[in-house]
Protein backbone atom coordinates (compact mmCIF):
# COMPACT_ATOMS: atom_id res chain seq x y z
CA UNK A 1 0.00 0.00 0.00
CA UNK A 2 1.00 3.41 -0.20
CA UNK A 3 2.09 5.72 2.57
CA UNK A 4 -0.53 6.07 4.92
CA UNK A 5 -2.08 10.02 4.61
CA UNK A 6 -3.58 10.94 8.49
CA UNK A 7 -6.08 12.62 9.34
CA UNK A 8 -4.47 14.50 11.45
CA UNK A 9 -0.67 13.95 13.27
CA UNK A 10 2.08 15.50 15.67
CA UNK A 11 4.02 17.71 13.58
CA UNK A 12 6.88 18.89 15.25
CA UNK A 13 8.97 21.97 13.91
CA UNK A 14 11.71 21.56 10.92
CA UNK A 15 13.75 24.34 13.07
CA UNK A 16 14.32 21.76 16.18
CA UNK A 17 12.67 24.69 18.59
CA UNK A 18 10.98 21.82 20.84
CA UNK A 19 14.65 20.43 21.43
CA UNK A 20 16.07 22.84 22.17
CA UNK A 21 13.62 23.36 25.39
CA UNK A 22 13.66 19.29 26.20
CA UNK A 23 17.35 19.33 26.33
CA UNK A 24 17.77 22.34 29.04
CA UNK A 25 14.87 20.27 30.96
CA UNK A 26 17.56 17.33 30.78
CA UNK A 27 20.57 19.07 31.28
CA UNK A 28 19.32 20.62 34.58
CA UNK A 29 17.57 17.23 35.70
CA UNK A 30 14.57 18.79 36.02
CA UNK A 31 11.88 16.77 34.34
CA UNK A 32 9.38 16.03 36.56
CA UNK A 33 6.52 18.14 37.02
CA UNK A 34 6.73 21.96 37.15
CA UNK A 35 10.03 23.83 36.78
CA UNK A 36 11.05 26.46 34.37
CA UNK A 37 9.02 25.47 30.59
CA UNK A 38 5.85 24.70 32.93
CA UNK A 39 6.31 28.33 34.70
CA UNK A 40 7.16 30.19 30.88
CA UNK A 41 4.95 28.49 28.82
CA UNK A 42 2.03 29.66 30.70
CA UNK A 43 3.34 32.73 30.50
CA UNK A 44 3.74 32.23 26.46
CA UNK A 45 0.71 31.28 25.51
CA UNK A 46 -1.03 33.87 27.68
CA UNK A 47 0.85 36.78 26.14
CA UNK A 48 -0.18 35.31 22.72
CA UNK A 49 -3.70 34.92 23.02
CA UNK A 50 -3.77 38.01 25.45
CA UNK A 51 -5.19 36.91 28.24
CA UNK A 52 -4.15 37.15 32.23
CA UNK A 53 -3.30 34.34 33.67
CA UNK A 54 -3.05 30.29 32.82
CA UNK A 55 -2.40 27.27 34.30
CA UNK A 56 -0.51 24.08 31.80
CA UNK A 57 -2.19 20.60 32.95
CA UNK A 58 -2.49 17.17 31.86
CA UNK A 59 -5.04 16.89 29.12
CA UNK A 60 -7.74 19.26 28.18
CA UNK A 61 -10.01 17.33 30.25
CA UNK A 62 -8.77 18.61 32.95
CA UNK A 63 -8.59 21.90 32.25
CA UNK A 64 -12.69 21.63 31.64
CA UNK A 65 -13.28 19.90 34.89
CA UNK A 66 -11.07 22.79 36.89
CA UNK A 67 -12.96 25.09 35.15
CA UNK A 68 -16.28 23.99 36.30
CA UNK A 69 -15.05 23.83 39.65
CA UNK A 70 -13.57 27.03 39.69
CA UNK A 71 -17.36 27.93 38.26
CA UNK A 72 -18.92 26.47 41.83
CA UNK A 73 -20.45 23.46 40.06
CA UNK A 74 -21.20 20.52 42.30
CA UNK A 75 -23.82 17.51 42.78
CA UNK A 76 -27.10 18.64 41.47
CA UNK A 77 -25.93 21.77 39.68
CA UNK A 78 -27.10 22.07 35.81
CA UNK A 79 -24.73 23.01 33.04
CA UNK A 80 -25.54 23.33 29.58
CA UNK A 81 -23.38 21.99 27.29
CA UNK A 82 -22.87 21.88 22.84
CA UNK A 83 -23.85 18.86 22.13
CA UNK A 84 -22.37 18.94 19.24
CA UNK A 85 -18.72 17.40 20.23
CA UNK A 86 -16.64 15.29 21.59
CA UNK A 87 -17.42 13.44 25.05
CA UNK A 88 -14.19 14.92 26.61
CA UNK A 89 -16.09 18.62 26.76
CA UNK A 90 -19.56 16.04 28.61
CA UNK A 91 -17.59 14.09 31.04
CA UNK A 92 -16.12 16.71 33.58
CA UNK A 93 -19.80 17.73 34.27
CA UNK A 94 -20.37 14.24 35.21
CA UNK A 95 -17.14 14.32 37.06
CA UNK A 96 -18.27 16.88 39.33
CA UNK A 97 -21.47 15.30 39.51
CA UNK A 98 -24.13 17.47 37.72
CA UNK A 99 -26.40 17.55 35.23
CA UNK A 100 -25.79 17.92 31.45
CA UNK A 101 -27.97 19.76 29.31
CA UNK A 102 -27.37 19.29 25.42
CA UNK A 103 -28.15 22.67 23.36
CA UNK A 104 -27.79 22.61 19.46
CA UNK A 105 -26.13 23.70 16.87
CA UNK A 106 -26.80 25.78 14.08
CA UNK A 107 -26.13 25.00 10.44
CA UNK A 108 -23.90 28.76 10.33
CA UNK A 109 -21.79 28.21 13.13
CA UNK A 110 -21.73 24.30 13.72
CA UNK A 111 -21.71 25.67 16.98
CA UNK A 112 -24.26 26.19 20.08
CA UNK A 113 -27.30 27.35 18.72
CA UNK A 114 -28.15 31.03 20.58
CA UNK A 115 -31.90 30.63 20.06
CA UNK A 116 -31.23 26.87 21.55
CA UNK A 117 -29.57 28.61 24.64
CA UNK A 118 -32.05 31.20 24.78
CA UNK A 119 -34.92 28.22 24.94
CA UNK A 120 -32.95 26.09 27.33
CA UNK A 121 -33.19 29.22 29.62
CA UNK A 122 -36.65 29.12 29.74
CA UNK A 123 -36.55 25.56 30.44
CA UNK A 124 -34.20 25.75 33.23
CA UNK A 125 -33.71 29.17 34.62
CA UNK A 126 -31.48 28.00 37.32
CA UNK A 127 -28.43 27.09 35.43
CA UNK A 128 -24.25 27.30 36.87
CA UNK A 129 -22.31 27.11 34.11
CA UNK A 130 -22.88 27.34 30.09
CA UNK A 131 -19.98 25.14 27.85
CA UNK A 132 -19.24 26.38 24.48
CA UNK A 133 -17.31 24.91 22.30
CA UNK A 134 -15.61 25.95 18.92
CA UNK A 135 -16.13 22.90 16.69
CA UNK A 136 -12.82 22.23 14.47
CA UNK A 137 -11.51 25.52 14.90
CA UNK A 138 -14.74 27.43 13.82
CA UNK A 139 -15.85 29.80 16.56
CA UNK A 140 -19.24 30.05 17.61
CA UNK A 141 -21.09 32.91 18.15
CA UNK A 142 -19.51 34.90 20.66
CA UNK A 143 -21.55 37.99 21.01
CA UNK A 144 -24.55 36.53 21.44
CA UNK A 145 -23.95 33.64 23.52
CA UNK A 146 -22.47 35.89 26.10
CA UNK A 147 -24.58 38.40 26.10
CA UNK A 148 -27.19 35.58 26.97
CA UNK A 149 -24.77 34.60 29.84
CA UNK A 150 -24.53 38.11 30.72
CA UNK A 151 -28.52 38.12 30.97
CA UNK A 152 -28.84 34.87 33.12
CA UNK A 153 -25.28 35.96 35.25
CA UNK A 154 -23.86 32.50 34.00
CA UNK A 155 -20.46 31.36 34.34
CA UNK A 156 -19.40 30.71 30.52
CA UNK A 157 -16.41 28.53 29.55
CA UNK A 158 -14.83 28.26 26.52
CA UNK A 159 -14.02 24.56 25.39
CA UNK A 160 -11.46 25.66 22.49
CA UNK A 161 -9.50 22.77 22.54
CA UNK A 162 -9.66 22.60 18.63
CA UNK A 163 -9.57 26.16 17.91
CA UNK A 164 -5.56 27.67 19.46
CA UNK A 165 -5.31 29.97 16.93
CA UNK A 166 -8.80 31.37 15.48
CA UNK A 167 -9.82 34.47 15.90
CA UNK A 168 -13.33 35.98 16.37
CA UNK A 169 -13.66 39.74 15.29
CA UNK A 170 -9.78 39.91 15.86
CA UNK A 171 -10.23 37.92 19.34
CA UNK A 172 -8.86 34.75 20.51
CA UNK A 173 -11.06 31.97 21.26
CA UNK A 174 -10.96 30.41 24.58
CA UNK A 175 -10.21 34.78 25.68
CA UNK A 176 -14.25 35.83 25.75
CA UNK A 177 -15.71 33.65 28.61
CA UNK A 178 -15.01 33.32 32.38
CA UNK A 179 -12.55 30.88 31.52
CA UNK A 180 -11.31 29.12 28.34
CA UNK A 181 -9.17 25.79 27.62
CA UNK A 182 -6.99 24.43 25.09
CA UNK A 183 -5.64 20.93 24.08
CA UNK A 184 -2.54 20.07 23.03
CA UNK A 185 -3.44 16.35 22.29
CA UNK A 186 -1.18 14.71 19.34
CA UNK A 187 -4.23 15.46 16.61
CA UNK A 188 -4.20 19.41 17.60
CA UNK A 189 -2.96 21.80 15.92
CA UNK A 190 0.06 21.99 17.66
CA UNK A 191 1.13 19.17 20.40
CA UNK A 192 2.53 18.64 23.82
CA UNK A 193 2.27 15.03 22.96
CA UNK A 194 -0.58 16.07 25.78
CA UNK A 195 -1.81 18.23 27.50
CA UNK A 196 -3.77 21.55 28.02
CA UNK A 197 -4.33 24.79 29.57
CA UNK A 198 -6.73 26.35 31.28
CA UNK A 199 -6.84 30.15 31.27
CA UNK A 200 -8.60 32.92 32.32
CA UNK A 201 -8.61 36.96 33.51
CA UNK A 202 -9.35 35.88 36.60
CA UNK A 203 -5.73 35.31 38.14
CA UNK A 204 -7.06 34.09 41.94
CA UNK A 205 -9.03 31.77 40.28
CA UNK A 206 -6.20 30.43 37.91
CA UNK A 207 -3.91 30.40 40.83
CA UNK A 208 -6.84 28.24 43.00
CA UNK A 209 -6.71 25.45 39.80
CA UNK A 210 -2.86 25.29 40.03
CA UNK A 211 -3.53 24.72 43.80
CA UNK A 212 -6.16 21.93 43.25
CA UNK A 213 -3.97 20.10 40.22
CA UNK A 214 -0.99 19.72 42.60
CA UNK A 215 -3.13 17.42 45.11
CA UNK A 216 -4.46 20.29 46.62
CA UNK A 217 -1.10 20.43 49.07
CA UNK A 218 -1.08 22.73 51.64
CA UNK A 219 1.76 25.27 52.51
CA UNK A 220 2.73 23.06 55.31
CA UNK A 221 6.19 21.24 56.40
CA UNK A 222 4.74 18.06 56.42
CA UNK A 223 1.81 16.65 54.19
CA UNK A 224 -1.92 18.31 54.52
CA UNK A 225 -4.79 18.59 52.43
CA UNK A 226 -7.59 20.59 53.52
CA UNK A 227 -9.04 20.12 50.08
CA UNK A 228 -9.93 17.44 47.52
CA UNK A 229 -7.03 17.79 44.82
CA UNK A 230 -6.47 16.35 41.59
CA UNK A 231 -3.20 15.00 39.89
CA UNK A 232 -3.32 17.58 37.15
CA UNK A 233 -0.04 19.39 36.68
CA UNK A 234 1.47 19.41 33.09
CA UNK A 235 5.55 18.02 32.98
CA UNK A 236 8.36 20.18 32.58
CA UNK A 237 9.27 18.10 29.31
CA UNK A 238 5.64 18.48 28.29
CA UNK A 239 5.87 21.98 28.54
CA UNK A 240 9.30 22.37 26.69
CA UNK A 241 7.60 20.60 23.28
CA UNK A 242 4.71 22.78 24.00
CA UNK A 243 7.05 25.86 24.14
CA UNK A 244 8.46 25.06 20.88
CA UNK A 245 5.73 24.49 19.27
CA UNK A 246 4.31 27.77 19.68
CA UNK A 247 6.82 29.00 17.75
CA UNK A 248 5.23 27.26 14.90
CA UNK A 249 1.44 28.00 15.50
CA UNK A 250 0.76 30.49 12.62
CA UNK A 251 2.88 28.61 10.26
CA UNK A 252 0.55 25.75 11.20
CA UNK A 253 -2.86 27.93 11.09
CA UNK A 254 -0.85 29.06 7.54
CA UNK A 255 -1.04 25.18 6.28
CA UNK A 256 -4.40 24.58 7.57
CA UNK A 257 -6.30 27.18 5.69
CA UNK A 258 -4.30 26.36 2.75
CA UNK A 259 -5.16 22.58 2.98
CA UNK A 260 -9.04 23.53 3.41
CA UNK A 261 -9.39 26.19 0.19
CA UNK A 262 -7.44 22.98 -1.81
CA UNK A 263 -10.52 20.76 -0.74
CA UNK A 264 -12.88 23.88 -1.54
CA UNK A 265 -11.77 24.73 -4.95
CA UNK A 266 -11.21 21.45 -5.63
CA UNK A 267 -14.54 19.53 -4.22
CA UNK A 268 -16.89 22.24 -3.59
CA UNK A 269 -18.56 22.31 -6.84
CA UNK A 270 -19.40 18.40 -6.80
CA UNK A 271 -22.51 17.86 -6.71
CA UNK A 272 -24.14 17.81 -2.81
CA UNK A 273 -20.87 19.16 -1.45
CA UNK A 274 -21.11 21.87 1.10
CA UNK A 275 -17.47 23.01 2.88
CA UNK A 276 -17.76 23.56 6.76
CA UNK A 277 -19.18 27.21 6.76
CA UNK A 278 -16.38 29.99 7.27
CA UNK A 279 -18.19 33.72 8.16
CA UNK A 280 -16.89 36.88 7.98
CA UNK A 281 -16.35 37.42 11.54
CA UNK A 282 -14.51 33.86 11.62
CA UNK A 283 -10.55 33.55 11.33
CA UNK A 284 -10.36 29.82 11.75
CA UNK A 285 -7.64 27.84 12.21
CA UNK A 286 -9.26 25.43 9.78
CA UNK A 287 -8.17 22.14 12.76
CA UNK A 288 -9.81 19.59 10.29
CA UNK A 289 -11.62 20.42 6.74
CA UNK A 290 -14.97 19.00 6.90
CA UNK A 291 -17.88 19.00 4.50
CA UNK A 292 -21.62 17.80 4.44
CA UNK A 293 -23.30 15.75 1.51
CA UNK A 294 -26.72 16.23 0.78
CA UNK A 295 -27.00 14.03 -2.74
CA UNK A 296 -26.84 10.48 -3.98
CA UNK A 297 -23.10 9.82 -2.51
CA UNK A 298 -22.93 9.21 1.99
CA UNK A 299 -20.18 9.61 3.81
CA UNK A 300 -19.30 6.32 4.41
CA UNK A 301 -18.42 5.71 0.85
CA UNK A 302 -15.90 8.74 0.90
CA UNK A 303 -14.55 6.97 4.13
CA UNK A 304 -14.46 3.82 2.92
CA UNK A 305 -12.78 4.74 -0.78
CA UNK A 306 -10.08 6.43 1.43
CA UNK A 307 -9.55 3.38 3.50
CA UNK A 308 -8.75 1.38 0.65
CA UNK A 309 -5.77 4.22 -0.04
CA UNK A 310 -4.36 3.74 3.18
CA UNK A 311 -5.77 7.80 4.04
CA UNK A 312 -7.63 8.46 7.11
CA UNK A 313 -10.86 10.44 7.61
CA UNK A 314 -13.66 10.15 10.13
CA UNK A 315 -17.09 10.89 10.57
CA UNK A 316 -18.46 14.65 12.09
CA UNK A 317 -18.31 13.80 15.92
CA UNK A 318 -21.89 11.89 17.27
CA UNK A 319 -23.82 14.25 19.28
CA UNK A 320 -24.03 14.12 23.13
CA UNK A 321 -27.23 13.29 22.91
CA UNK A 322 -26.97 10.58 20.59
CA UNK A 323 -24.56 8.67 22.86
CA UNK A 324 -25.38 5.89 25.39
CA UNK A 325 -24.48 7.26 28.07
CA UNK A 326 -25.66 10.60 27.99
CA UNK A 327 -29.01 9.43 26.44
CA UNK A 328 -31.01 9.95 29.65
CA UNK A 329 -30.21 13.71 29.53
CA UNK A 330 -31.90 16.46 28.26
CA UNK A 331 -31.51 17.65 24.54
CA UNK A 332 -33.27 21.53 23.73
CA UNK A 333 -32.93 21.97 19.59
CA UNK A 334 -34.09 20.72 16.12
CA UNK A 335 -31.65 18.22 15.59
CA UNK A 336 -29.50 20.19 13.85
CA UNK A 337 -26.03 18.34 15.49
CA UNK A 338 -27.37 15.08 14.27
CA UNK A 339 -28.03 15.78 10.61
CA UNK A 340 -24.46 17.11 10.71
CA UNK A 341 -23.37 13.74 11.82
CA UNK A 342 -25.50 11.91 10.02
CA UNK A 343 -24.07 13.43 6.57
CA UNK A 344 -20.31 15.11 7.75
CA UNK A 345 -17.29 13.62 7.21
CA UNK A 346 -13.68 15.05 8.22
CA UNK A 347 -11.41 15.13 5.45
CA UNK A 348 -7.38 14.32 6.03
CA UNK A 349 -5.78 17.60 7.17
CA UNK A 350 -2.28 16.33 8.09
CA UNK A 351 -0.13 19.52 7.86
CA UNK A 352 3.02 17.07 6.48
CA UNK A 353 0.67 16.56 3.79
CA UNK A 354 2.41 18.19 0.19
CA UNK A 355 0.11 18.73 -2.87
CA UNK A 356 0.69 15.47 -4.17
CA UNK A 357 -0.86 13.62 -1.03
CA UNK A 358 -3.94 16.13 -1.50
CA UNK A 359 -4.15 15.84 -5.02
CA UNK A 360 -4.62 11.97 -4.29
CA UNK A 361 -7.30 12.43 -1.71
CA UNK A 362 -9.20 14.95 -4.13
CA UNK A 363 -8.87 12.25 -7.20
CA UNK A 364 -10.61 9.31 -4.99
CA UNK A 365 -13.17 11.67 -3.64
CA UNK A 366 -14.09 12.51 -7.35
CA UNK A 367 -14.01 8.76 -8.20
CA UNK A 368 -16.87 8.09 -5.91
CA UNK A 369 -18.94 10.91 -7.74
Amino acid sequence: MRGKIYLASPHMSDEGYEMKYIQEAFDTNWIAPLGKNVNEFEKELATKIGIKASAALASGSAAIHLALKAAGVEQGDIVFCQDLTFSATANPIIYQNATPVFIDSDYETWNMDPVALEKAFEKYPNVKAVLVVHLYGLSADMDRIVEICKKHNVVLIEDAAESLGTYYKGKHTGTFGDYGIFSFNGNKIITTSGGGMLVSNNVEKIDKARFWATQARDRARHYQHSELGFNYRMSNIVAGIGRGQLNVLDKRVEKKKYIFEFYKRELGELDGVEMMPVNEWDEPNYWLSCMILSGKVRPLEIMEALEKDNIESRPIWKPMHMQPFFAGYDFIGDGVSEKLFENGVCLPSDTKMDDEDLNRIVKIIKGVF
